[in-house]
């Protein structure tokens, strides 16, 4: 479809939104997969074009605590805010799951909410067509009067809107609620408050549509030992001597694991050097999220890490055992080896922040 094409079809009122292409990622740790809905290009555009109008209008009015897909803040504002507070003693959390949140939000609900803070029909007519536009899978398009599409440039500010409400009712209501799109934990003194705080959610989910995960969502007293909850690829854990740790979600630790693996076969044809070339990059991104982590836990990742390219080097070798966890394999190829050939060391990253924050 030509530009101009668009262009005319926008002013005439006339542009419709072709069916999103459903497409099934897999989730990390997990036997479960993430649905995605891809918009055309074309739609992509059009959906670009309609975010730069309405996102600055939505974003004037949005809860300071909402941290997810807002220009200028991130997941680390969300998270250090929530580690704060475990701080100062609000140890009693309410960790929340939406269950299928993006797959669930009403049309009609959302539109009222849009509705209410735009007021041209041409751009309300756009994100409805956005919404309504339906999902195609295996050449079949399947409609739904509930949903915008993980995947589609304007769900992500669509769905902050939707959820908006809960932010700032909750803080009507005094609790100290913390949001990244649909993570939300809310962090109290006590556990009455917890789970008053959880009854008042459940009540404002079920009028908006939404559902609880009934296993997922629950409180958290984070004074008992190993006592923890996840958010946003962090675990916060209760460590045996009562020390707070954040380490990180095992699932974050698989996702890494998984992406390293074909990279580090012990068959792999490449040379050392190569192959560390190759998975600096994913350690260093990887570091930059997780920077934050108990720096014990970041040591454990470099020795799996080391133990694979021994177990490359052993290969090559024939003659040794399959196995690298061996004191010879460990002498033969100490840490120092792998620092001179340029390894990436999560540990030694970790310690040169700590220093320099010093």
């Amino acid at each position: 479809m030509k530009n101009n094409t668009v262009k005319e079809q926008l002013k005439n009122r006339t542009y419709q939104s072709k069916p999103v292409k459903r497409v099934w990622i897999p989730k990390a740790g997990s036997a479960d997969k993430r649905p995605l809905g891809i918009p055309t290009v074309t739609d992509r555009v059009v959906q670009q074009a309609v975010r730069m109008v309405v996102e600055p209008i939505f974003e004037n009015g949005f809860h300071p605590h909402s941290y997810g897909f807002r220009p200028g803040r991130c997941c680390q504002d969300a998270l250090r805010r929530v580690e704060a507070q475990l701080k100062d003693g609000l140890v009693h959390v309410v960790d929340v799951d939406i269950k299928g949140y993006f797959d669930a939000i009403p049309h009609n609900q959302l539109m009222e909410k849009v509705s209410a803070k735009i007021a041209d029909g041409r751009v309300l007519d756009l994100i409805r067509g956005f919404l309504e536009s339906g999902v195609m899978e295996e050449l079949r398009v399947d409609h739904s009067d509930s949903g915008t599409p993980q995947g589609g440039v304007i769900s992500p500010v669509l769905s902050n809107l939707y959820l908006d409400d809960l932010d700032w009712h909750m803080d009507r209501l005094g609790y100290a609620q913390t949001r990244y799109a649909d993570d939300l934990v809310i962090l109290c003194d006590s556990a009455e408050e917890a789970q008053a705080a959880l009854d008042e959610v459940r009540r404002w989910m079920e009028e908006a549509g939404l559902t609880l995960h009934p296993q997922k969502t629950r409180i958290v007293d984070m004074r008992e030992t190993r006592a923890h909850f996840d958010f946003l690829g962090y675990r916060f854990r209760r460590s045996l001597r009562g020390r707070l740790v954040r380490l990180v979600r095992p699932k974050s630790e698989q996702k890494l694991r998984a992406a390293l693996k074909p990279l580090t076969k012990p068959t792999n044809g490449c040379s050392l050097e190569a192959i560390i070339h190759r998975i600096n990059p994913k350690l260093r991104g990887w570091f930059g999220y997780f920077k934050q982590a108990n720096r014990y836990q970041l040591s454990d990742i470099d020795s799996w890490v080391r133990r694979r390219l021994r177990s490359i080097l052993r290969k090559r070798q024939k003659k040794r055992p399959r196995r690298g966890r061996s004191q010879a394999d460990h002498q033969r190829w100490p840490n120092s080896y792998f620092a001179k050939l340029g390894l990436y060391s999560l540990y030694e990253a970790k310690l040169k922040a700590i220093q320099s924050l010093r």
